[in-house]
């Protein structure tokens, strides 16, 4: 099983903004580490890592409320280092779907 790159700053461009919340970065960046948990353990099915995408992007769509009610919002920077994020873990594991797939379901 491959590990993720400890090294790799997950979310960078949302923590260096104070627009967005840590707090609230905290939420997505462990969204996204559930992701890296469930490609760590070496599933490959297409489909299955699709539709863990799919839930993962859910639940950043349910965080859009709170964004607001902290003067925040899902923007061009928070849409843009969510997908930079996932892209580099979907590369790094090797899973051939494009980010547009990916974040299929975005509301933001």
């Amino acid at each position: 099983m491959k590990k993720f790159d400890e090294n790799y700053a997950l979310l960078e461009a949302m923590y260096d903004d104070e627009f967005f919340p840590d707090f609230l970065v905290d939420k997505i960046k462990v969204l996204v580490q559930e992701l890296i948990g469930f490609l760590e353990s070496g599933e490959t099915d297409l489909e299955v890592i699709q539709e863990k995408l799919d839930e993962m992007t859910e639940e950043i769509n349910s965080l859009q409320e709170e964004f607001e009610e902290n003067d925040s919002e899902l923007e061009t920077v928070a849409r843009d280092s969510i997908a930079e994020t996932v892209e580099y873990v979907l590369n790094w594991f090797g899973v051939d779907i494009d980010i547009e797939d990916a974040l299929g379901v975005r509301e933001w």
